[in-house]
């Protein structure tokens, strides 16, 4: 028997929503809902992306905005994470900041984002943690530096943090974990965001693992066991189409592996629901 879409609360666990440089936020959320999704998980942008760089709050409140759209105008549940993204730090570098007074900026921003999930508007802190690409070893210390008072602050209020990072593989799961067994994080909150199919605790331990949702990447996640989340990072860029999934990738996936049987419904529902809801704590 093949799952009705209706009952299993397909999650896409990381995608974004941008009404300025893309389709926005009630257009992605119907592609979305037709394809058989049921919930999207949004950070908010880079504060670049708006054309206010640095104006890290504003970043903040418009995802929230966009989540409060989808949720008044489409079927689809909808949840904003907050945080300051990486490649924050290397613009403000750029512009002749200091690395110290940049990391106060951060961290003011980092604040917000744990004040706005205190108050219920967010689910988690995110994404922070380090950039895609090289930067300089003292750079890579505030990154650092950075990334471990986002988890100080989602520690204080227990919430999840979402991770953006250099890609990882074992190593960088190591290290992640370690930083969490620091403050005692739940290393379960830990989200590593555009994961590989580490799905096993000996290759993440401990983190939570959010598969990026190519159809290799899942059919090996699954091989191992259900406690991955999956997602697209579809960015809603017009100028990168398509990048880096399209926004109907999860729902479209999931229905498909169990019409092939790669998936069960059993599966799906502990994928889509019991462990957004046990990370999260919210109810779909």
């Amino acid at each position: 028997m093949i799952a009705n879409p209706n009952e299993i609360p397909i999650t896409d666990n990381h995608i974004h929503v941008d009404p300025i440089n893309g389709k926005g936020p009630v257009k992605i959320a119907k592609e979305f809902y037709n394809a058989g999704g049921r919930v999207m998980i949004i950070p908010n942008k880079p504060s670049w992306t708006f054309g206010e760089p640095f104006n890290f709050k504003k970043a903040m409140d418009l995802v929230i905005h966009y989540t409060e759209e989808i949720i008044q105008n489409t079927p689809v549940k909808a949840y904003a994470i907050c945080g300051v993204h990486p490649s924050e730090l290397s613009k403000l570098v750029e512009t002749g900041t200091s690395l110290e007074n940049s990391f106060e900026m951060i961290k003011e921003g980092l604040e917000y984002s744990q004040k706005l999930v205190e108050e219920k508007k967010a689910i988690a802190i995110g994404e922070i943690g380090r950039p895609h690409y090289e930067v300089s070893v003292e750079e890579m210390k505030y990154q650092n530096k950075i990334l471990k008072y986002g988890l100080k602050l989602a520690k204080d209020i227990d919430c999840p943090v979402q991770l953006h990072t250099e890609s990882a593989s074992e190593e960088q799961f190591k290290e992640f974990a370690s930083f969490a067994d620091e403050i005692n994080f739940n290393k379960k909150k830990l989200i590593k965001h555009f994961s590989g199919p580490f799905v096993k605790e000996k290759e993440n331990f401990g983190l939570t693992p959010s598969v990026i949702s190519g159809k290799e990447n899942i059919k090996i996640a699954i091989s191992k066991g259900t406690d991955f989340l999956m997602e697209t990072d579809y960015l809603d860029d017009l100028t990168r189409p398509g990048a880096v999934l399209g926004p109907k990738t999860v729902p479209k996936r999931t229905l498909d592996f169990i019409r092939k049987e790669i998936l069960t419904e059993e599966d799906a529902f502990k994928v889509h629901k019991n462990n957004i809801e046990s990370i999260y704590e919210i109810e779909l």
